[in-house]
């Protein structure tokens, strides 16, 4: 079984996070610890999630979206959303994170947003 992997991009202040294909209890902790050290080390105003390969996600992916999104709300700081699919967008929805978070079509639109 592959083990998922997260990738990290820094644009300015911003910090894209490129999620896996499946974004659950497994590789939440690992998610967590990562970003923490990053935004500890980094100047970051904005998180950007980018969901073009996530297809499922569990409440611990909700978990740590709210997570990201309440430390970046004590900062100033924002956190959107792009490349959600049909599946991610039903679970996005339904934990009430479309209401917190901007949703962009693109990567491109959310740099830019």
């Amino acid at each position: 079984m592959n083990q998922p992997h997260f990738t990290y991009e820094a644009d300015g202040h911003t910090l894209i996070v490129h999620l896996p294909e499946e974004l659950d209890h497994h590789n939440c902790s690992g998610l967590k610890y990562e970003t923490d050290l990053i935004l500890s080390e980094n100047y970051i105003k904005r998180i950007l999630f980018d969901f073009t390969k996530t297809r499922f996600m569990d409440s611990s992916g909700l978990g740590i979206l709210l997570n990201r999104y309440k430390q970046m709300a004590l900062s100033g700081g924002t956190v959107a959303i792009y490349g959600a699919g049909a599946q991610a967008l039903r679970i996005l929805k339904m934990g009430g994170i479309l209401k917190l978070m901007k949703l962009y079509d693109s990567k491109e639109a959310a740099v830019t947003g």
